[in-house]
């Protein structure tokens, strides 16, 4: 297994401890998924991407989302699954914000599902559709028809 390269630092956007809020649009897009979708959209993610699928933001509370992190300006560019996910950008006609934690220390109830690296500071926009796609489709799919 090839693990990812750690950032030296780490991005402006990230909080030295604890969490903080940021604007989506400013330095990154988001994409937001809840629950179950979210943890299978992450699996399939980190195992296509050998562990290297950039930033992903996960509460540990309540309906358990997960934010994927993309570049800023790229979450509009798809048409996503209405109902099971929301972008969260600048282009979306409301403020929106994510809560980003530290690397290290107590975060709770944010934590890191994936982190930023050198090869991946975001997540490839592209590639979260498909895989998003694909998991809603499995999971709207009567329980007979999945895996077939």
């Amino acid at each position: 297994m090839n693990f990812p390269k750690p950032l030296d630092t780490a991005p402006s956007w990230v909080p030295a401890s604890g969490h903080a809020l940021r604007h989506a649009g400013v330095h990154f897009d988001a994409v937001r998924i809840a629950g179950v979708l979210a943890e299978d959209v992450a699996y399939r993610l980190m195992t296509y991407t050998d562990f290297q699928a950039g930033p992903i933001v996960r509460e540990l509370t309540g309906r358990r989302y997960m934010y994927f992190l993309v570049p800023p300006g790229t979450a509009g560019a798809h048409r996503w699954p209405p109902g099971e996910t929301r972008t969260l950008t600048r282009g979306s006609g409301c403020a929106a914000y994510v809560g980003i934690p530290a690397f290290d220390g107590l975060t709770w109830p944010l934590d890191w599902r994936s982190r930023p690296t050198v090869a991946m500071p975001f997540v490839e926009p592209d590639l979260l559709h498909l895989h998003v796609t694909e998991a809603c489709a499995e999971h709207a799919a009567p329980a007979g028809e999945r895996g077939a």
